[in-house]
């Protein structure tokens, strides 16, 4: 019975594909750029869409919640039973800058096919996470009437800017977030090499500011005299890395919980399958820190420190000789297992003013603290994925770490006490860069594997 309705849900989403593809491009269109004040009307408007749309599927109690940052969109449809397991299915409608504009081939915000690829800022990142489990869940209640399973749906607004208000959040609303289970889908999805991740580093991200004179000074005047931030600014940076490419602040590795022997063992041979067309996605031929540890180590086990913008002086085309009056730099460090952010922001605070000076004052800012956290490698919603996979794809998904982060992971981890299950939509490439784009081909092949997920973890979990 239950493989008929999976079946005819696939069918429906099938015969819709026209009507969900127009619908995903209206999405796609509204410029949901969480981290800058002035598209704040645009991430209401876009809450105001999805709920709208929850709404007419079917979900009850749909409705936006303010926070103090970006709204939390929420509905449930909690009439599956008692026995039914209850899941909170979270994705993010928030999108990253679109900056560098000139680099992109087409407009970020009207989605655009070009060989197989359909470009859009957010495309993957993460609205296909809201849309296809949106139109899945559609395809469900068209042909069967009802869903399988009691569902939340919390779709956030800020996971682009390191979900700075929902800690508040969730510890207000832990009853209405209450569930068996957390389905996270904000992450990759292949219909070629499915993979399934089972554990995400945390966060901690700050603004360093150096600041000198009160104004820019002609540089020929006060050269060598007056300190420049820049340079300072500059002497900091070098100072996070050794030659070879380890942090080099004084114990930041100290609480790094190292891999087992076995879980060493999995990542090496499941780097032994996908690496050579992992490095190809970087577009890089020659890499930086192999000193330090594989390769797979470095991007999903160690913790790391990047410098992602830097600023101070003049910018624009020729020359002009100042010496600037202010300059600054912005930092992410990704975290592993065992290392409290809150620590961590501490250590790279301390180093950083280690650099004090009469001359200069210099303002470190923590913008975000997310822990780390690890998700389910066995059981019944491991189970059920796995066996979605097999039956849609072809192959079961191959067990990695993650090297992104998801703030709000482990959050939800800490203070519901949840197990959690990664499953991705994003097929293509490019997220936070110009020209992200989805593969088209896998649009139909993710809803599929979910229609067929929610039918079987109703199995598993009972």
């Amino acid at each position: 019975m239950t493989h008929e309705k999976i079946k005819q849900a696939i069918d429906y989403a099938h015969q819709q594909s026209d009507t969900y593809v127009e619908g995903f491009y209206e999405l796609l269109r509204i410029p949901s750029v969480s981290t800058d004040p002035k598209y704040k009307a645009d991430l209401e408007r876009c809450a105001d869409w999805v709920v709208a749309e929850m709404s007419r599927i079917g979900f009850k109690n749909s409705r936006k919640i303010e926070t103090d940052g970006q709204p939390v969109v929420y509905g449930e449809w909690l009439e599956a039973g008692d026995d039914a397991p209850t899941l909170l299915v979270y994705a993010h409608y928030d999108v990253q800058p679109i900056d560098p504009i000139e680099l992109w081939n087409s407009d970020p915000f009207e989605p655009t096919m070009r060989d197989g690829k359909l470009y859009a800022r957010g495309v993957v990142d993460d609205k296909c996470g809201v849309w296809l489990n949106l139109k899945a869940f559609e395809s469900m209640f068209q042909t069967d009437g009802k869903l399988p399973v009691n569902v939340k749906l919390f779709f956030e607004g800020e996971e682009e800017c390191g979900s700075p208000n929902m800690q508040p959040f969730v510890e207000a609303n832990k009853e209405l977030l209450a569930a068996d289970a957390l389905i996270l889908c904000d992450g990759g999805f292949s219909g070629e090499n499915p993979t399934q991740g089972y554990s995400a580093r945390g966060i901690v991200a700050a603004q360093v500011t150096v600041k000198g004179p009160d104004h820019d000074l002609h540089s020929g005047s006060w050269g060598g005299a007056v300190h420049n931030p820049l340079h300072h600014a500059s002497k900091i940076i070098a100072s996070f890395h050794n030659d070879e490419g380890r942090i080099a602040i004084k114990g930041f590795y100290d609480s790094v919980k190292p891999l087992s022997g076995n879980e060493y063992e999995t990542m090496m041979d499941v780097w032994d399958k996908i690496g050579e067309d992992t490095k190809k996605e970087s577009g890089v031929t020659t890499f930086w820190g192999e000193a330090v540890a594989p390769m797979p180590e470095r991007l999903t086990a160690l913790p790391t420190l990047d410098v992602n913008g830097m600023w101070g002086g003049y910018q624009d085309a020729g020359v002009k000789t100042i010496i600037p009056s202010e300059a600054g730099f912005k930092v992410t460090m990704r975290t592993v297992a065992d290392m409290n952010p809150a620590d961590v922001a501490k250590i790279f605070t301390d180093h950083v003013m280690s650099f004090a000076v009469d001359t200069l004052e210099i303002d470190v800012k923590i913008l975000v603290e997310a822990y780390p956290f690890t998700m389910q490698f066995e059981g019944a919603l491991m189970d059920a994925a796995q066996d979605a996979y097999q039956h849609i794809l072809g192959k079961t998904a191959i067990l990695t770490r993650g090297g992104g982060s998801v703030p709000i992971g482990g959050m939800l981890q800490n203070e519901l006490g949840i197990e959690i299950l990664s499953f991705g939509f994003g097929s293509g490439a490019n997220i936070h860069s110009p020209n992200e784009y989805m593969n088209f081909e896998d649009f139909q092949k993710a809803m599929d594997t979910a229609i067929h997920f929610y039918y079987k973890v109703a199995e598993t979990m009972q």
